[in-house]
């Protein structure tokens, strides 16, 4: 009897189960927590990257055009080399990311306008001719939304192309094309005119993308959430028309060399180098004339008009 009350003593001095399943619980509970915590700010430090090196080159095939290399490369590099953030799912870091998306949004505009001028000038041998079905088929890969992932159970349940996915189509049509280029069997008209009308659509472009800036300047506070989404738009804009107009400098050498605007098209150059490598650590939007704080979208403004102002004289010059 009493080995029997000693043994029960015993066993009630134990430490209960219950009590340690509780502790391992909350621990459990608590480091999901900080995982969660830490999960979006690492990842998103992680996938950040606005990639504006200027210095970035692409091989074009012996007879194909530099541009349409370019744009190739530019879209490669955002979609594979980079993730292509805008159509980031909401459970991935990259979908809190704002200044990233917005730039890479920015070039892609920049590369559509270029094809759209491609399909429609430079790649036939006049306007009553047959557009090239590489470049329409680049045209309209390059015109999909920049936001689509594979599932959007919005529209439907169904997996679907993604953004990402029609961009890199839009740059398999292009390398084909200017593939066909260099053997002779595409068109890629140097003329002038072709010139003229491919830097005047770029010059329309950079005026909305002016009258972007002039609204946020007039809406937004100075640390408005808002204000660096027109920065970083309009930054991807300019990068990809620098990238675009330095390369279309050697399609066209012999026209800038006949026509005598080689030291516009470097002024020209400069203006948009020095917008679109724009870096401030924080975009701030203060106002033009204000003493303390620093009115980033008014100096983006400025390089950007100059630019286009540039791109103008340029335009009147190809036009005598």
């Amino acid at each position: 009897m009493m080995d029997r009350l000693a043994l029960g003593e015993r066993l009630r001095a134990l430490p209960r189960p219950e009590g340690r399943t509780a502790r391992l619980t909350l621990g459990t509970l608590a480091a999901i927590v900080v995982l969660a915590l830490l999960y979006y700010p690492i990842g998103m430090l992680m996938v950040h990257r606005i990639d504006d090196d200027t210095t970035m080159i692409a091989d074009a095939p012996q007879g194909g055009s530099e541009a349409v290399a370019m744009t190739v490369r530019l879209i490669e590099r955002e979609t594979r080399d980079h993730p292509w953030t805008p159509m980031a799912p909401f459970f991935m870091p990259s979908a809190a990311l704002d200044n990233m998306p917005n730039f890479q949004t920015g070039i892609r505009d920049a590369l559509s306008r270029f094809t759209i001028e491609l399909t429609d000038q430079i790649g036939r041998v006049r306007g009553s001719s047959a557009a090239d079905s590489d470049l329409e088929a680049a045209t309209g890969f390059l015109k999909y939304a920049p936001d689509v992932w594979y599932y959007n159970v919005s529209e439907s349940l169904l997996p679907q192309r993604s953004s990402a996915e029609q961009y890199r189509n839009a740059a398999k049509a292009l390398r084909a094309y200017n593939l066909r280029l260099s053997e002779g069997n595409a068109v890629f008209e140097r003329r002038a005119d072709n010139l003229l009308a491919t830097l005047d659509r770029f010059s329309a472009d950079l005026g909305s993308a002016s009258a972007a800036i002039g609204d946020a300047l007039e809406e937004y506070s100075a640390f408005s959430i808002y204000a660096d989404d027109v920065f970083y738009h309009n930054k991807g804009r300019l990068y990809g028309y620098y990238m675009l107009l330095t390369s279309l400098q050697a399609d066209f050498q012999n026209i800038i060399a006949e026509k005598e605007v080689a030291s516009l098209w470097a002024q020209m150059l400069a203006s948009l180098n020095a917008a679109a490598t724009m870096d401030p650590l924080i975009v701030i939007n203060g106002s033009p004339d204000g003493l303390i704080l620093p009115s980033h979208l008014s100096a983006q403004g400025f390089y950007l008009l100059r630019s286009r102002t540039q791109l103008k004289e340029i335009i009147n010059v190809l036009l005598k």
